[in-house]
């Protein structure tokens, strides 16, 4: 039986993720999913977490909801995908929580990747796929659109999640795919397949 792989697509607000995962998913015939909200409870906790009327929301009950969505979407949809054989691209993991909350809000890191360790159950991404793109184009790129709850702060929480996405990235480059999201959707793509083909291959 194939080895079910669990793949990753990180990155900013507007980089262009749920694109490209959808495509990729669709390449390799894998189960299309996406954090938060990859299942009915977690889209509830979804409507919480991106309600720009909760502007009390504490940063430790925003990490504690993300973490008791990924609980259920690993239970739910990821290892039982995996076990099946079957490849997983989701739109978001784990690492979004430490970029967002861990470097975004400021939270301690090392006690967010605890929790998250037993809400995953141990199950880390394999591969994970950075879009990484510059602040002043992700601007240009949320022009005119509604923007949620993490979409609304401002450029320096912003700069602090990508700078925590790329530092990640370094630390852990086999695990990690930086692709240069200022280029074309369409060499976007290409790239992502073909370093994703590679990878997969190892």
């Amino acid at each position: 039986m194939t080895t079910g792989r669990y793949i990753v697509l990180e990155g900013s607000e507007g980089t262009g993720k749920s694109t490209h995962a959808a495509r990729l998913a669709a390449h390799l015939g894998a189960v299309l999913t996406r954090e938060t909200g990859g299942t009915d409870i977690g889209a509830r906790i979804r409507t919480i977490l991106h309600d720009t009327d909760l502007t009390h929301l504490s940063y430790r009950a925003e990490a504690l909801l993300i973490a008791a969505d990924r609980a259920q979407h690993i239970d739910e949809v990821v290892a039982p995908a995996l076990a099946t054989g079957r490849h997983v691209v989701s739109d978001r993991s784990v690492y979004s929580t430490l970029a967002y909350q861990g470097y975004g809000r400021c939270l301690p890191i090392d006690e967010l990747r605890e929790i998250n360790e037993w809400a995953l159950r141990s199950l880390w991404p394999d591969v994970v796929i950075l879009i990484d793109t510059p602040i002043e184009l992700l601007e240009r790129r949320m022009r005119n659109r509604e923007l949620d709850r993490f979409e609304r702060e401002d450029n320096a929480f912003h700069a602090r999640v990508r700078e925590g996405f790329r530092s990640m990235a370094a630390a852990d480059p086999q695990r990690w795919l930086m692709i240069d999201g200022a280029a074309s959707m369409e060499e976007v793509g290409n790239n992502i397949r073909r370093r994703v083909a590679e990878r997969l291959q190892r």
